[in-house]
């Protein structure tokens, strides 16, 4: 096990990479705004129960995005915390439309950044 992802800055772009179809980061983007509108609703009304509804919609379209699009396994299944970060920082970056260039910056056949002239 000891080549198991440690930190987060590390463990960033494995989650890129995991998610390099755009539909697959739709997906997890319709997900997780529904969850995060769950988690609102269910403390405006005082129903605990949305907060099972909010974890069902977030991994719904996350895990079918995997199995049907991606066709990889969940991160959430190797790194659960590192993965619910992961989500998160991708979705605040599909919401500032940075998450392609993100994608782009990251993907393997990206040119290293070159020093400053």
């Amino acid at each position: 096990m000891s080549d198991r992802i440690r930190r987060y800055r590390a463990f960033w772009p494995y989650y890129v990479s995991e998610h390099s179809r755009p539909w697959t980061r739709r997906m997890h983007f319709v997900g997780t705004t529904g969850s995060v509108a769950l988690v609102v609703v269910a403390g405006v009304l005082g129903e605990p129960l949305l907060l099972i509804a909010a974890l069902v919609c977030g991994y719904f379209f996350a895990w079918i995005s995997h199995l049907l699009i991606e066709r990889n396994r969940p991160a959430t299944f190797t790194y659960p915390f590192f993965s619910l970060a992961g989500d998160f920082h991708m979705w605040a970056l599909m919401w500032q439309g940075r998450m392609d260039a993100e994608v782009e910056r990251l993907s393997p056949s990206a040119e290293p950044d070159q020093p400053a002239s």
